[in-house]
């Protein structure tokens, strides 16, 4: 998944797909997912990647910016804890990796030269190296 991709455009301009108004019950999640879609990518922090990448909003767009993230910094920290983008990454479904072998393996590469798994991130490794 190498392709250019203007980061000034939003998930919404890239995906071709505007949401609909608020409902009145609508969770803070949804509510910041909503605003974040609407945002442009390359503005995008940490913290918002690790969000809309928990609810698998944008993967085609967000994965490949994670893993320049994780490249440089495989313990990238949103609000969460330490290494929370990489869980966010990991814990993705077999689906998404069949789909994008090469970010599968990328991701398997950034793990094996972790000098240490943070106790935290333990159970996420272990799962995405079963996959």
């Amino acid at each position: 998944m190498t392709r250019f991709v203007n980061r000034d455009c939003s998930l919404e301009e890239l995906e071709r797909d505007r949401w609909s108004a608020p409902s009145d019950g609508e969770t803070r999640v949804v509510a910041t997912v909503r605003e974040l879609r609407r945002k442009p990518i390359g503005g995008l922090t940490v913290e918002d990647m690790r969000l809309l990448i928990r609810q698998d909003v944008g993967l085609a767009y967000l994965l490949p910016l994670a893993m320049e993230v994780l490249r440089v910094n495989p313990l990238a920290e949103g609000d969460m804890y330490e290494g929370d983008l990489l869980a966010a990454v990991l814990t993705r479904s077999a689906e998404v990796w069949n789909e994008s072998p090469e970010l599968g393996r990328e991701v398997r590469l950034i793990i094996s030269e972790l000098a240490g798994v943070p106790r935290a991130l333990k159970p996420e490794v272990e799962e995405f190296l079963a996959l």
